[in-house]
């Protein structure tokens, strides 16, 4: 282990959980100072639906891009770069 706490985990562990750099993995403790290394993997279906909000009024497309300019107005001061 690092001193940032990092671990390196060996390639036949990589290779049988199919883990690739930016993939995600979290660490489970069990009993008895058992630590499993579990990958997190999300599919589609597994998320779908997470942003549903039945509440919500459904919005169009101009009113989308009126609410995307406005956050985006808001977070660049009010200077937009319109040349890219």
């Amino acid at each position: 282990m690092t001193g940032k706490g990092q671990v390196t985990i060996p390639k036949k562990v990589r290779d049988a959980f199919d883990l690739h750099t930016g993939d995600r993995i979290e660490f489970v403790l069990e009993k008895e100072g058992v630590i499993i290394l579990r990958p997190i993997k999300k599919s589609v279906d597994d998320v779908f639906g997470w942003l549903f909000n039945p509440a919500q009024k459904p919005l169009s497309v101009e009113e989308m891009n009126e609410a995307i300019g406005k956050k985006v107005t808001s977070h660049s001061g009010g200077q937009i770069d319109e040349s890219a």
